[in-house]
């Protein structure tokens, strides 16, 4: 059971930590040395795109089942002509007390006062990278959108205005007109302080609409429940899966896939098409920047994802969900 007296734990089988206090002093030195934690590295220049083509496509998709990659795990989903805005974060800081913390290397691909109305939110964790609060406390017609969370993260939406909002546990589901979300396992944690880790729940999900399914992971890492949720689930049409921030190993293996590990959860999902997220954004670990999307495609291509149905997709690019 993920169920604790105070808080939540990962599925039985997930691994669990083997980096020591060294391996942990030795990476913040690195990042304190190298001003990695500080410093703005920029993704390659063909994953960037200039705000008027990015506008240009999102209008060319409007109409149709479609997502836009805001950057880091933050999307725009369109289905059934409903807005869908997961894990958002469009601030410069990913902290609670900035400018202290990791910072963005390159703006969200849409600001706050450029997204369409919104009418679904979806939260997979509260890392602050994830759940940013001043793009929550920002976005206008907060009665009329519903808010979809695990466990234990209702009161953070409600203390900022929202009313329309569902609290879940792993597969358990809501409906949104015909769109149907269901949470399912991840394998994470939760914290937004030194006080407070894992007191609430952490998640993926599953969006079904007219026979369409859409598979957004959040932050995870690798391990035998994604072959739980593939046979519950698959297959999956298109899955949104995290390629970065994987290295030193011996810290993130628990928390964060690398990108093979990505492609070994589409394949566990038996998806058709797997998407890329979080990387490029925020320099928070040891690998390069340019290195995810090389590893994610060489893996793809290794497990026979032609090269139309693994997405790497430029921040702010469109693509129709056919």
């Amino acid at each position: 059971m993920h169920h604790l007296e105070k808080g939540f734990q990962n599925p039985d089988g997930s691994r669990v930590s083997r980096g020591s206090i060294s391996d942990w002093v030795s990476f913040f030195y690195r990042r304190i040395k190298g001003r990695t934690y500080w410093s703005k590295p920029l993704p390659p220049a063909e994953y960037l795109m200039e705000k008027k083509d990015i506008l240009a496509g999102i209008e060319a998709v409007k109409q149709v089942d479609s997502l836009t990659w805001l950057g880091h795990a933050a999307f725009l989903v369109r289905l059934e002509g409903k807005n869908i805005l997961t894990d958002p974060f469009l601030s410069d800081y990913a902290t609670g007390y900035p400018p202290f913390g990791p910072e963005r290397s390159v703006p969200p691909a849409l600001s706050v006062d450029e997204l369409p109305p919104i009418d679904m939110i979806i939260v997979s964790h509260n890392h602050y990278d994830h759940l940013d609060a001043p793009t929550i406390e920002a976005l206008p017609g907060k009665e009329k959108i519903h808010v979809i969370v695990p466990l234990g993260m209702g009161a953070f939406f409600k203390d900022r205005g929202y009313t329309k909002v569902s609290e879940l546990d792993w597969y358990q589901d809501t409906l949104e007109e015909n769109i149907k979300i269901t949470a399912v396992p991840a394998i994470h944690n939760s914290a937004r302080s030194l006080f407070d880790r894992n007191e609430v729940l952490w998640a993926g999900y599953v969006l079904e609409s007219k026979g369409k399914k859409v598979y957004f992971a959040g932050d995870t890492g690798y391990g035998a429940v994604f072959k739980e949720i593939g046979e519950k689930f698959g297959p999956i049409n298109y899955a949104l899966v995290p390629i970065g921030a994987y290295e030193p190993r011996v810290i993130m293996n628990v928390v964060h896939v690398n990108p093979e590990e990505a492609v070994a959860i589409a394949q566990d999902l038996k998806a058709d098409t797997v998407v890329a997220m979080h990387w490029g954004t925020i320099k928070m670990t040891d690998e390069p920047f340019d290195e995810p999307p090389k590893r994610f495609e060489a893996a793809a291509t290794k497990n026979s994802y032609a090269k139309d149905k693994a997405w790497v997709l430029k921040i702010g690019e469109s693509k129709e969900l056919e």
